[in-house]
């Protein structure tokens, strides 16, 4: 079910990340320009081209969701929204956790239903926040605790 993601898998990672990028952060963000110009499927396959060493995905026949993993840090996370809650997100984050040993990530401090999530994985806030870049948002480090 979990796989190294291959450039075949780059349109079908793309697409998952815009369409929770934009369910989920343009509520927050509110930038038109950001999520409906910039963040494009086509610009994210290119990014992620050169990082498909660090991409593993959840296939069961179809593309479900991805996981970012850059060696014990977790970078991202995202499962298609109409298939959440069917434990995928739970299978690429144990995966990270027992494969890679990963340990650490940052979430949006607003977005509370990945925090919950994560919390419900083992991981906890360690009180350690950044500011999420260009934005007047934060950043909270969570870190695994099994």
């Amino acid at each position: 079910m979990i796989r190294k993601a291959a450039v075949k898998d780059l349109s079908r990672i793309a697409e998952i990340q815009v369409f929770n990028y934009r369910l989920y952060f343009y509520p927050i963000f509110r930038s038109d320009e950001y999520y409906f110009q910039e963040l494009q499927v086509p610009s994210l396959m290119r990014e992620y081209e050169s990082q498909l060493d660090s991409l593993y995905v959840y296939d069961d026949g179809v593309v479900k969701g991805f996981i970012k993993i850059e060696g014990t840090y977790i970078a991202r996370l995202f499962v298609e929204p109409v298939l959440q809650n069917a434990s995928i997100g739970s299978g690429l984050l144990e995966y990270a956790v027992t494969e890679h040993h990963a340990d650490h990530l940052w979430v949006l401090e607003k977005n509370r239903r990945a925090m919950h999530f994560y919390e419900r994985h083992g991981f906890a806030a360690t009180g350690e926040k950044k500011p999420e870049e260009g934005t007047a948002e934060y950043l909270v480090l969570l870190r695994y605790h099994g």
